[in-house]
């Protein structure tokens, strides 16, 4: 319209001024939300009883004591329009209590004439009686008179077998001392005969029997377990844990043993197995997989090396390949024993040469880790033979020569006889355990 205005000259009307009201609108109150007043509890009261003066709608406390649902009759009183229920202020006596005492109390008309709805709880242990002639024929003891054992059986009902509060009561100055264990086994011992002799032929009588000397010695070791010193504390922590790093070593060594044991049933089914295949023709070779190991033979004996099915064309190289979890001292070792034969690290590969190649190095690593399994063994040997030395002076604990690292040097110069100066070293002597037997060698 204003560019109208312009064309036909007519006056234009004012501009009117540009504010942040006509922009954005006029601003809406805000109002804040409504937050209920909490009061405040006074400085130096307690929580409890401020909850008690006020609640959440700040209503008044009440006059008098109401029932919010804790009665063991009804949960809620019921206001109707019917009549009420009477009441009526009636005696009533206890049963639990023997001196015929009355007491009153308020009850409606309606449960006039019942029991005492407290009577249910008053349960007392059953305590047998004996008569006089039972005593004379069966429960007689010469440790424990007449007059003591009703002693006993008369704090055993007042009591209710509470055999601590028992104790505390016995009469001392009439028949001594008696310890909880001398009442439970006397007590024990007359229910025991008076459950035989009242028991019937035919049905078989329950008989509780009291080990008194077992409860001795519990107490005893509890006892001393209390008064053992912070010395003698520290020092059996000591030796439990001693005991802990001998069950751990004893584990290890029969770890040991099954990983040499394994160890030893690969080489000879290995062994076995070359016997076989060299029964077998070449045309077979060719089309026969080699037969695998049993299943209870470690996988790392030996290189597993990888069978190449896959569709397509593939060198025959890959299969001299070693594998990837082959570590670098079984490596060096291979290659040392391979430059000890004059082999060459990569010969040609053809089927027989990769296949007998693969083998050779194969046994080369189940060598190396017989030999490592070898030098632990005469590790621990010496170990022990060091301690049954300390352990009785004067004696000494001879080690089988067969089994030494060093009876095979001897076994090879005496094969040799008269050997030159330079003698060429035998294929086991090449490989170089590194590291101390003790710890375990790396894949």
């Amino acid at each position: 319209m204003a560019d109208v205005r312009d064309i036909l000259e007519l006056e234009r009307p004012p501009t009117p001024e540009i504010t942040k009201e006509a922009i954005l609108g006029p601003e809406k109150v805000k109002r804040k939300p409504f937050t209920p007043k909490v009061s405040k509890r006074p400085e130096g009261m307690h929580r409890e009883v401020f909850a008690l003066l006020y609640t959440d709608n700040k209503d008044a406390p009440p006059v008098f004591p109401t029932d919010m649902g804790q009665g063991y009759k009804q949960m809620k009183a019921k206001l109707g329009m019917r009549k009420v229920r009477p009441w009526k202020w009636m005696p009533f006596t206890n049963p639990a209590r023997t001196d015929g005492a009355v007491f009153h109390h308020w009850r409606r008309t309606v449960d006039e004439g019942k029991d005492y709805p407290f009577a249910k709880f008053n349960k007392k242990v059953p305590v047998p009686t004996y008569t006089d002639s039972e005593y004379l024929h069966y429960l007689h003891n010469e440790s424990w008179s007449r007059q003591e054992t009703d002693h006993l059986f008369d704090l055993c009902r007042r009591f209710d077998l509470r055999f601590i509060v028992m104790k505390d009561r016995w009469d001392r100055t009439r028949f001594g001392d008696r310890s909880v264990e001398d009442l439970k086994e006397r007590y024990y011992e007359v229910c025991a005969v008076l459950t035989r002799v009242r028991a019937s032929s035919s049905a078989e009588a329950k008989v509780y029997v009291f080990d008194a000397d077992h409860e001795r010695r519990r107490k005893e070791q509890l006892r001393r377990l209390f008064e053992r010193t912070p010395e003698q504390i520290e020092e059996e922590q000591t030796l439990l844990n001693e005991l802990r790093k001998i069950e751990a070593r004893k584990k290890e060594r029969e770890k040991k043993q099954q990983d040499l044991q394994k160890l030893i049933t690969a080489a000879d089914s290995q062994s076995d197995v070359r016997r076989t295949e060299k029964k077998i023709t070449k045309k077979k070779l060719t089309h026969q997989i080699r037969p695998r190991l049993d299943a209870n033979m470690v996988e790392t004996a030996g290189i597993k090396f990888p069978d190449y099915k896959g569709s397509g064309v593939s060198l025959r190289s890959q299969r001299m390949k070693l594998p990837a979890n082959i570590g670098q001292k079984k490596t060096k070792a291979i290659e040392q024993l391979l430059h000890e034969l004059h082999i060459e690290l990569n010969p040609m590969p053809t089927e027989d040469i990769c296949q007998h190649f693969n083998e050779l190095r194969s046994d080369m690593v189940l060598l190396y880790e017989l030999k490592m399994a070898l030098a632990t063994c005469e590790f621990e040997l010496q170990t022990l033979r060091h301690q049954y030395e300390a352990l009785n002076p004067g004696k000494t604990l001879p080690v089988p020569s067969a089994i030494s690292l060093d009876s095979e040097e001897s076994r090879t110069q005496s094969a040799e006889g008269d050997a030159p100066a330079v003698k060429q070293k035998a294929i086991s002597e090449v490989i170089d355990v590194v590291g101390s037997p003790g710890t375990p060698s790396a894949p």
